[in-house]
């Protein structure tokens, strides 16, 4: 009788044949004891590697105290984070959550329900911007815009439509027609990682903020993947100079437990009160202890900054991907914000993480042409060059190969358009 199949009581949600048993550092091990180097990190969640020492210490801690606690109840490292998230954010009150998609519905409750309390119900147009990610809950596919993802949900909630991205045509015209005294709030990435690392031009940002304050919308920034330093400050909103009404986090921030925060100013915090929003496991006492321990170590270690751990690191980063390129590897662009990192190549990208993967190194491809890189910000120069030689010899691997015939050119992500749930803009008239 043939043995069943390891996954064959798991959902096939994930296309998965690797099993892996653990992990330290920048690597991680197999099931037959090989090691990988990894540079997905957990998608974001392993920035400091696996098992950092200080986050093991923490985890220690707060197992000895309870690992639960309901949030009928305050606990010590709860109130101590949201503190300290108030300051690194420059917001005032945080509602802690399980997860990014968790962290985002809040705030578009939140959103919907400041408005509401103002005797504004009708007030409640979510525009999100194309090829965005926010999560797999319906109201945050809804702002989502990847049809394969909302395909068979329907229907999801309405009140959702789409604006440009800042690189297509007609951005900021579109930007001054869609908002407007309809709009809720205005809910974006300001570095699109699932759609493969595209950041949104500082100008595009800046009259997003500009055009909200002028009609009395939100502004909903989106760092889950790229906050807790990922791109260099701790938020990427700071690198331009924007302050949001509401972000969110999640990701990094619990050092590899599920924690998920959405921070927003005092006024619009206010819109939740007892009974109106709430979560059985959000802001678990033992999360919160270990987010405290990355959140001291990003801070005292020298992470943070435009001189910090990050920017180096992904200076060196870019330096050694240029170098490939001109190599005449099958590089065609390269996008990059700290240590998000993604790279368009002119073969199958599955096909080099296949390869890189039997190199002993971890990527992901986030479209048919595009790898995404998100190593740990420990990540030393010596598993700098080992990465970069597996990277190098798998991406000659594929190019020796045979053309693929997919139909798909170099660079290609997600379609743009009309998606369930959430449609484009209507024709409107310029309003600022």
């Amino acid at each position: 009788m043939a043995s069943e199949a390891p996954d064959r009581h798991l959902m096939p949600t994930y296309r998965r044949h690797l099993t892996l048993v653990r992990g330290q550092g920048s690597y991680v091990e197999d099931a037959s004891g090989r090691r990988y180097l990894d540079w997905v990190a957990g998608i974001a969640v392993n920035a400091l590697g696996h098992r950092h020492p200080r986050v093991l210490e923490a985890l220690g801690r707060a197992a000895e105290r309870f690992l639960h606690v309901s949030n009928l109840y305050l606990t010590e490292p709860q109130q101590e984070l949201a503190g300290r998230l108030s300051r690194l954010t420059g917001l005032d009150r945080v509602f802690f959550a399980n997860s990014g998609a968790e962290a985002n519905e809040a705030a578009i409750k939140l959103a919907r329900r400041y408005f509401a309390q103002q005797g504004k119900s009708g007030r409640v147009e979510i525009l999100a911007v194309s090829h965005a990610f926010h999560g797999r809950t319906l109201a945050t596919l809804a702002a989502t815009d990847k049809p394969a993802y909302q395909q068979g949900f329907g229907p999801l909630p309405r009140g959702f439509h789409r604006i440009p991205r800042s690189d297509e045509p007609g951005a900021l015209l579109a930007l001054r027609r869609g908002i407007g005294p309809q709009t809720a709030a205005v809910m974006l990435e300001v570095v699109q990682g699932e759609a493969g690392v595209h950041p949104l031009d500082p100008e595009y940002l800046r009259e997003v903020r500009r055009l909200c304050d002028r009609w009395g919308a939100l502004l909903i920034v989106d760092e889950v993947q790229s906050g807790m330093g990922r791109t260099g400050p701790f938020a990427a909103y700071q690198r331009v100079g924007i302050q949001p009404d509401i972000c969110t986090l999640a990701k990094a921030l619990g050092g590899g437990l599920p924690l998920g925060a959405t921070c927003a100013r005092e006024a619009v915090a206010q819109a939740f009160q007892p009974g109106s929003h709430a979560s059985t496991f959000g802001g678990n006492p033992v999360a919160c202890e270990l987010a405290l321990a990355v959140l001291d170590l990003l801070e005292s270690e020298g992470y943070l900054g435009e001189d910090g751990i990050v920017a180096r690191l992904g200076a060196a980063f870019g330096r050694r991907l240029q170098e490939l390129k001109a190599a005449g590897l099958p590089i065609t662009a390269i996008r990059q914000v700290g240590l998000m990192i993604g790279a368009d190549v002119a073969v199958p990208a599955e096909a080099v993480v296949r390869a890189a993967e039997g190199e002993g190194l971890l990527v992901n491809a986030t479209g048919p042409h595009t790898l995404r890189l998100l190593p740990p910000y420990t990540t030393t120069q010596q598993e700098l060059e080992e990465g970069f030689a597996k990277l190098e010899a798998a991406l000659r691997a594929v190019a020796a190969e045979p053309p693929a015939r997919d139909g798909a050119p170099p660079g290609a992500g997600p379609a743009a358009g009309p998606t369930e749930g959430s449609t484009p803009l209507k024709e409107r008239t310029p309003r600022a």
